[in-house]
């Protein structure tokens, strides 16, 4: 037997139906606003390994490593602003320069601007990841000008790729990781009370068998931490914190596939998180899988879901990525774009 309703009611129950759906369902789309490369002529062959900062409402700061090829005597540190105006030309920041007979290769520059305003460039000096050391530069006017770089003391390599996040109380957590000579990956916190004067080591888990680096941090209420890991072993990495990181949990793998690839991850001010992640499995090398990158979002950090495809290829490599969400809400992201650029992309949530 066949129900006929009237129309209004039918307008009605669908109506209903859909403004139930709306609230939940807005969480979880986001809209891209922005695409673009950062240059379109490189004073390098090749850049790497990018990180962004928010100077200012609407103005950013970008930097990478850029020079003939990964792991060059001639690869610096760039940086360029990205503000209303549009996109700076590249200005070199930093140099591995000892001495009028040697240099070395620069590595994975990450920015952090702290809560009192100061702004600081970390990056990585060393023939490579077994033997490099972590560098430091600060800079008074927004990235301009900056200072003379200077080793950080023995065993600290700050932020190995991804940035620090400060804790309420001023704790500033560094996300870090060693490349031992005998292939094992160790991840570890670099803890700082002080505004970064002093540093004190936190192992994670050394005993595990999976090999991890390249840690984020995310945070949760009640001063609960969780870092995300690039790995080996086929998927991203986890371990949880209940202390706001004095302590951390075992090693275990999130649902999240990982082909052996860097990724990024921030807490929103909406409490959501968000990672941008190589959705493959391992290759027989580790540039395989780097031709998808994707963002996804999660309420606890177990169950993750895709929000925005931001490259579809297939042997190209779209990597390394950097993710912060800026005063107005909208989340930036920056990318390496095949090895030959960097491309910036804005998100913005719906609903």
């Amino acid at each position: 037997m066949i129900i006929k309703l009237p129309l209004r009611l039918i307008f009605v129950l669908y109506s209903l139906f859909f403004s139930s759906l709306t609230p939940a369902m807005a969480q979880d789309q986001w809209k891209k606003v922005k695409a673009e490369l950062l240059f379109s002529e490189a004073p390098f062959s090749q850049c790497h390994a990018s990180t962004i900062v928010e100077l200012s409402p609407g103005s950013f700061l970008v930097a990478w490593f850029g020079g003939a090829h990964e792991g060059g005597k001639d690869v610096a540190i760039w940086t360029s602003t990205i503000d209303k105006s549009g996109i700076s030309k590249p200005i070199r920041a930093a140099e591995g320069i000892i001495n009028d007979t040697l240099r070395y290769p620069t590595w994975n520059p990450v920015l952090f601007k702290s809560h009192n305003g100061n702004l600081s460039l970390f990056y990585k000096v060393g023939p490579n990841p077994r033997e490099w050391w972590g560098m430091l530069k600060t800079s008074a006017d927004n990235g301009r000008s900056w200072s003379k770089g200077f080793r950080l003391p023995e065993g600290i390599l700050g932020p190995v790729k991804n940035k620090p996040v400060e804790l309420a109380d001023g704790t500033i957590l560094s996300p870090s990781s060693t490349e031992e000579s005998s292939g094992r990956w160790k991840v570890h916190i670099e803890r700082s009370t002080d505004a970064g004067k002093t540093w004190a080591i936190i192992p994670i888990d050394h005993t595990s068998q999976l090999d991890v680096i390249q840690p984020s941090i995310l945070s949760y209420p009640g001063g609960k931490l969780q870092i995300l890991c690039r790995s080996k072993q086929g998927n991203v990495v986890q371990s949880w914190s209940d202390d706001g990181g004095k302590t951390w949990g075992k090693l275990t793998k999130t649902e999240l596939l990982n082909p052996n690839s860097g990724t990024d991850a921030v807490t929103l001010k909406s409490g959501k998180q968000l990672i941008v992640y190589n959705p493959d499995v391992p290759g027989k090398d580790w540039f395989n899988g780097r031709g998808k990158l994707r963002v996804a979002t999660s309420a606890d950090g177990q169950a993750w879901k895709d929000i925005a495809v931001l490259e579809d290829g297939n042997k190209e490599e779209f990597s390394y990525p950097a993710i912060i969400e800026g005063s107005d809400g909208l989340v930036h992201i920056t990318y390496t774009y095949d090895r030959r650029n960097i491309k910036h992309v804005v998100l913005k949530p719906e609903g």
